[in-house]
């Protein structure tokens, strides 16, 4: 059975990856967008919409104006503490940054 995480743990990982990381969501909707059978797709925005044990979700604005949502499982395999989520996001970072061929910042 996949976590769920309450209503207080849900806001504060959306609010401060959403207001304090808005380049890392972009990063990773850029580095994990599903194929959309066009070359086309370039994604200019993302916001973090959800996550639960199983994996982060992000809704990632394309060029053209549409939405996709970017599911991503967390690297390590399903979690079920909150610390656990800033972890898994920011192996997700490092993974889109090598996916991206980005330098990825320092973690303090």
């Amino acid at each position: 059975m996949i976590h769920r995480f309450d209503d207080a743990a849900l806001a504060g990982v959306l609010d401060h990856m959403n207001g304090d990381h808005g380049d890392d969501n972009l990063l990773i909707a850029r580095a994990f967008l599903p194929e959309s059978g066009s070359v086309d797709a370039v994604v200019t925005g993302s916001t973090m919409t959800g996550f639960d044990g199983a994996g982060g979700v992000w809704q990632a604005t394309l060029a053209d104006g549409s939405t996709v949502d970017v599911v991503v499982p967390w690297p390590s395999g399903p979690i079920s503490e909150r610390p656990e989520v800033r972890r898994e996001i920011v192996a997700l970072y490092d993974a889109a940054c090598a996916r991206l061929g980005i330098e990825p910042r320092p973690h303090a």
